[in-house]
């Protein structure tokens, strides 16, 4: 189970946690040892998830997401497998987390009489440089 906030938590039934040998260096040991930690969540099936969240967390993950809208997050960082495998969990809050709160509707706003003046008074100065540049043939 995986408290992402005190209103979500996500079952441990809807993760599939497998493990496989990690990448790099390490010697005889990352030949031996499945200390890479991957983990596979489908958060479009999801009941942890409003559906609000849910469309949220396919538009801004989209690129992370399979055609069958699961996630795979994997780690390999630690030498240990324990380790990896709270990486994952980590990575996966994170990412709840972003889409937890709906992002503020922006309001226009119109620029203030002040900064329109001070906009068309630099133009004017600029405009006065050039025309001083000029020679009278």
């Amino acid at each position: 189970m995986i408290d992402v906030s005190p209103t979500i938590t996500i079952p441990a039934a809807e993760l599939t946690i497998s493990f496989a040998r990690s990448s790099g260096p390490g010697g005889q040991n990352v030949n031996k040892v499945n200390s890479k930690a991957v983990v596979a969540w489908n958060p479009m099936e999801s009941r942890a998830l409003p559906a609000a969240m849910r469309q949220r967390f396919r538009t801004t993950f989209a690129s992370r997401l399979s055609e069958d809208g699961s996630l795979v997050v994997a780690s390999d960082r630690f030498r240990h497998q324990a380790r990896n495998l709270q990486d994952c969990f980590d990575k996966l809050r994170e990412m709840v987390l972003k889409v937890l709160v709906p992002p503020k509707k922006r309001r226009p706003t119109r620029p203030t009489a002040a900064s329109k003046e001070r906009r068309i008074e630099s133009k004017r100065r600029r405009s006065d440089t050039k025309k001083a540049r000029k020679q009278d043939w």
